[in-house]
């Protein structure tokens, strides 16, 4: 057994402690079981940080703590585990978000490294902490059950702890081992939020949204249009559009990051040989995919959370479709426009060396607003919309794919980069249409 196996051990069985919570919660005084919950990790924080050998050392020690001779890591840990379990205690964060955040990190760490020791890839490394992170955290939710504590149905479950392993697996794909707190706190976070929704998914809806996101997300990452980090976060937004929104939200969104990936791989070595190619072979990262989905991603959560705000549903409708449809119009605008000559600055229509941003082309325009178009197109399919709703999402399409080339013109570069960009393109075209949708349609 190496090392890196051992520790992630270690740390697993120092994860368990979570499970005293249901013992204690209701069966001894509520100070006896809010210490009981909350010291055990403290102590052992304590411990670590005066560690400088001996067993404990040699078992949870990574390089950097060897360096410094403490077991900074392991402090950390365990610091983030209390901060949880007294927000457990004090603040009412749901029994199943504090054990499953602390066993989507535990075991799926324990699982990405016994196959990176096999397989050393990122890619099976990553998907390694989600599968058996997803796993070992149900389970451990249904075991604190059992033990007494009260938790939610069993799709519920799934869905929030398959929520928070995709969560955890990108945000520690970006960071060290060494911030696994950070992810420890991002994951029990996220499956707070989605408890508190309230959503109660049928087990078939869940059970074809796992299988249809997770085998596309495999397609997508085998054809190379995106990476490692794009792959989690389009499997993870796919997820909630299925499962928060239903199939028609999902048909939308996948139709942007299939035909976006493509358009981005199409007649690459051209693009590449004309200085606009995206970075890594085409391969589309988290950040692009995150800048392009977040405003349909805001929107479909808050399309479920929309009665309690007092808002008609169906204004995040169509604030989720004209961010996509504007989303894929700007990437085909980009993609196959800049394969023409010609360009010209959309500011003074000056011509411009092709990839300066801001530089349009009557070919990428017409390109973009069939993109925009293909999306309103399946709007009016999936979401039973009427000519003129249709006609909002195209014309909120094309707004998008206009403000992003003005954006580029006059503040992309030293200002904002590319990501921003994206991002405020596709909250002009959600927040268009969701304007129309208040005053035309509810």
């Amino acid at each position: 057994m190496t090392g890196d196996i051992a520790r992630a051990i270690g740390y697993l069985l120092v994860g368990s402690a979570t499970l005293l919570a249901p013992v204690l919660d209701g069966r001894v005084h509520e100070t006896i079981a809010a210490i009981g919950t909350i010291a055990p990790f403290a102590l052992l924080a304590a411990v670590a940080l005066v560690s400088t050998d001996g067993p404990l050392f040699e078992l949870f020690a990574r390089d950097g703590d060897r360096d410094e001779d403490r077991l900074h890591s392991l402090a950390s840990f365990c610091f983030a585990v209390a901060a949880l379990a007294f927000l457990f205690v004090a603040l009412d964060l749901p029994l199943a978000a504090f054990v499953a955040a602390v066993f989507v990190l535990t075991a799926g760490n324990l699982g990405q490294r016994v196959v990176v020791s096999r397989i050393p890839t990122p890619v099976a490394g990553a998907s390694a902490f989600a599968a058996l992170g997803t796993v070992a955290a149900t389970a451990a939710v249904f075991a604190a059950g059992r033990l007494g504590g009260t938790v939610p149905t069993s799709p519920t479950v799934l869905f929030v702890v398959a929520s928070g392993a995709l969560i955890g697996a990108l945000v520690r794909t970006t960071l060290s081992p060494f911030d696994d707190s950070l992810v420890l706190l991002s994951v029990g976070l996220v499956i707070w939020f989605l408890l508190g929704l309230g959503v109660e998914p049928s087990l078939e809806r869940l059970a074809i949204g796992l299988s249809v996101t997770i085998a596309l997300g495999y397609v997508a990452y085998a054809l190379g249009t995106a990476s490692v980090t794009g792959t989690l976060s389009g499997v993870l937004l796919s997820l909630w559009a299925i499962v928060l929104g239903g199939y028609g939200w999902f048909a939308l969104l996948i139709t942007f990051f299939g035909l976006g990936g493509l358009a981005s791989k199409y007649r690459y070595d051209e693009k590449l040989a004309r200085g606009i190619a995206q970075e890594n072979e085409g391969a589309r990262g988290g950040s692009n995919v995150l800048a392009n989905s977040a405003v349909a991603l805001v929107a479909v959560v808050a399309y479920v959370a929309a009665e309690g705000m007092g808002i008609a549903p169906v204004v995040f409708q169509f604030a989720f479709a004209g961010a996509v449809a504007a989303a894929l119009a700007d990437t085909f605008s980009s993609e196959f426009g800049g394969l023409f000559d010609s360009p010209r600055l959309i500011t003074t229509l000056e011509p411009v060396a092709p990839g300066t941003d801001g530089g349009v082309t009557w070919q990428g325009a017409v390109a973009g607003a069939t993109g925009s178009g293909l999306i309103a197109a399946l709007a009016l399919f999936f979401f039973d919309f009427g000519p003129l709703a249709t006609f909002t999402v195209f014309g909120a399409g094309v707004l998008g794919m206009v403000v992003d080339s003005l954006l580029g013109a006059t503040l992309e570069g030293d200002r904002v980069g590319n990501q921003t960009v994206n991002l405020l393109a596709t909250l002009s075209a959600g927040l268009g249409c969701a304007t129309v949708a208040l005053v035309r349609f509810v």
